[in-house]
Formats: structure tokens, C-alpha cells, sequence
């Protein structure tokens, strides 16, 4: 089924949802040739696989609460993130400052509201403009100068790393942080219910919801998909693509900026080098789901899929009692054969009529 978003009295452009198929003419209760339409499709059987094989020599430890818990709670934290720069992705665009942004956003909440004493509303609040902040100098540039994304969220990252470890150090003289969190804001950011499952795993259904509702549902997300499909077309069209990827860009900010705070809040401070391993975790996790490198396509159902592979083969290593090396081998293996299948998923999605993007003056 297409979405269509109108832009001007004169200009409209359509363009169909990743993984819609047409109806099918088939009798048959159901098109099984549709699901290889669909950018999830692949993101699933790597799922199950993944989760059957560990199931399979993790044994009864794996599959416990603890063990589930422990890989719910990586793919929760994961998910804040990668799900906003799955919609950077599907609109042609890298966030690599992610990693920095979770740092700045975590120090600024222990230093307003550790080291200076301000209610924790106000360091939650200074993280998260932190964050907004970042993103719209991110997508400001890169709309504004033509540089590829790559390269300027990747300077980014290394320069809001060197700022946050600077003011850190001439604040506090130290790379920690302590943060004694009042107990209502340790119920909303840092707790474990029953002891195990974070916090983080709501904030990820409630924020994969939203991420969904948008995509799916909205003309900014239509705007989106036409944005990674062809990014001109879409410019001609009407539809505002430089304040689309601003938009993009701040979300996906945010989204690290929100767990800086999870993270602060649980382990009651802030490391400077915290959040670096989400630079390129939320990609992998993004491309295992099913959005290409290209942009134009992809699925809140598939990233929130990569997010639990990566997680389960994350956690599932340590189960099996072999050595945790075989999981960056097993992560490599993944990537390479979700990119392969992601192209021909979309080949045979276009070869349906399925990513076909039309613009209509």
C-alpha cells in the first residue's frame, strides 16, 4: 500500500512503505512470496537462528531469567538508539557521534546535578538539550555544506569526546562523576524491575512504538523514505528534505542523550568514556535489521530485530563457555550476509512493484 504526502497545490509525491506488498490475486489463503518482500524478513531468520543455537549450547542458563534478562537489557539500550538512526539510515544519512553524545549527555547530568546539586529534572533536561544541540549542528552542517555525513558526525565524535573529557577534568580533576539520584528518578531512568530487567527495556517498546507511529503513519515519514530513495526528486517535489534530516539528526541524538541518562541514573554516576562501543553497535544492529546502506529502505519491526541479534550473540557467548572472541567473528559473519540479503530482498521488493517511488506533478 503507498502513502501519499502532499507537499504544495501543485506537487505530490508517493511513495509505497518498505515491506508493503500489493494485494495479492492469489486465492491461496496466503502469498508466502510476500515476506520476501518485506525488509524484516531477513532480520527475523537471523534472529531465530541465532536464538536457537545459543538456546542449543547456552543450555538451561541461557534461556533462565538472568541470562534472558541480561541480553533484554543490551538490546534495550541498543534499541533507544539504533531506532532513530535506522530512520537517519532509511533517509540516506550516518550519525557516527552517538558513542559521544552518550558520554556528554551522562556528564552533564552527574555534573548539574552531582557536582552542583540541581534538582535531577534539571540535569535530566540539560542532558537532553545537550543532545538536541548536537544533532542540529550535526544535520545543520550536513545539509548546509554538502559533506558527506560520515565524515562530519565523525569529527564530531571525536570532538565532543575531547570536550566532554576536557570539562570534565577542569570541573571535577576526575574522568567519574557521582550521582546520588532521588528515588522517583531512579524509578524512571535507573531501575531493574525484579532485580534484573532494566527500565530501558519500556523506554525501548514506548520509543519503538513512536518510531513505528511516525514511519508508518505520518507524512514525515513518508518524507523519510522519499528522502532516501532520491533525495533531489524529492527536493522537487516540495517536500523540506534539509529540515528532514535536521529532524533526523536531533532524534537520533536524543536518543543517545536518553541513554546517557539511563545509564547515569543506574550505575549512579558518569564515566567519560562510556557510550563509544554504540558508534558503530546501533549500525550493525540497524543493517542486520534490514535498512540498507543506501537509505530508502527499511522497517522498525527489522531494526528492532537486529537489536536482539546483536544482543543475543552478545550475551549468548559467555553461555556456551567458549571464548567470547568467537562473537565479534560471529557479529562479522552476520553483517556481511544481512547486507547480501538486504539487496536481494529489496531486488525482489522492487521487482514486485514494492520500492518503486513515482513523483506526480
Amino acid at each position: 500500500m503507498s502513502s501519499t504526502a502532499t507537499t504544495g497545490s501543485t506537487a505530490q509525491v508517493r511513495v509505497p512503505r518498505a515491506g508493503n506488498t500489493p494485494p495479492s490475486t492469489s486465492k491461496a489463503p496466503f502469498d508466502w512470496r510476500r515476506l520476501t518482500h518485506r525488509p524484516e524478513t531477513g532480520a527475523l531468520v537471523g534472529t531465530l537462528s541465532v536464538f536457537i543455537f545459543f538456546a542449543t549450547f547456552g543450555g538451561a542458563q541461557f534461556l533462565s531469567t538472568g541470562g534472558t534478562a541480561s541480553w533484554l537489557n543490551i538490546a534495550a539500550e541498543l534499541a533507544i538508539i539504533a531506532l532513530p538512526v535506522g530512520l537517519l539510515m532509511i533517509a540516506g544519512e550516518f550519525d557516527l557521534s552517538v558513542g559521544s553524545v552518550v558520554a556528554a549527555s551522562s556528564v552533564t547530568l552527574a555534573l548539574v546535578s552531582g557536582t552542583y546539586g540541581a534538582p535531577a529534572i534539571v540535569g535530566v533536561a540539560a542532558a537532553l538539550a545537550v543532545g538536541l544541540l548536537v544533532g542540529f549542528v550535526n544535520g545543520y552542517i550536513v545539509s548546509r555544506s554538502k559533506v558527506p555525513s560520515f565524515i562530519v558526525t565523525l569529527a564530531m565524535q571525536f570532538a565532543l569526546a575531547g570536550l566532554t573529557l576536557g570539562i570534565a577534568r577542569l570541573i571535577t580533576g576526575s574522568t567519574s562523576i557521582p550521582l546520588t539520584a532521588d528515588p522517583v528518578s531512579k524509578a524512571i531512568f535507573g531501575t531493574l524491575i525484579a532485580g534484573q530487567f532494566g527500565v530501558a527495556i519500556f523506554w525501548a517498546v514506548g520509543i519503538a512504538l513512536v518510531v513505528a507511529w511516525i514511519l508508518q503513519m505520518t507524512k514525515y515519514g513518508n518524507w523519510i523514505f522519499a528522502t532516501g530513495g532520491d533525495a533531489e526528486s524529492a527536493r522537487a517535489a516540495g517536500i523540506p528534505v534539509r529540515k528532514v534530516k535536521i529532524g533526523l539528526f536531533m532524534g537520533s541524538a536524543l536518543g543517545a542523550s536518553l541513554v546517557g541518562i539511563i545509564q547515569t541514573m543506574l550505575y549512579n554516576g558518569a564515566q567519560t568514556g562510556v557510550g563509544q562501543s554504540f558508534v558503530f553497535n546501533s549500525v550493525i544492529a540497524v543493517v542486520v535489521g534490514g535498512v540498507l546502506l543506501t537509505g530508502g529502505y527499511g522497517s522498525v519491526v527489522g531494526v528492532a530485530l537486529g537489536c536482539l541479534t546483536f544482543a543475543v550473540v552478545n550475551q549468548g557467548i559467555y553461555y556456551t563457555g567458549w571464548n567470547s572472541d568467537w562473537a565479534s567473528l560471529i557479529l562479522g559473519i552476520l553483517l556481511l550476509v544481512a547486507v547480501l540479503m538486504n539487496n536481494t530482498f529489496r531486488r525482489l521488493a522492487l521487482s514486485s512493484g514494492t520500492g518503486k517511488s513515482k513523483a506526480k506533478k
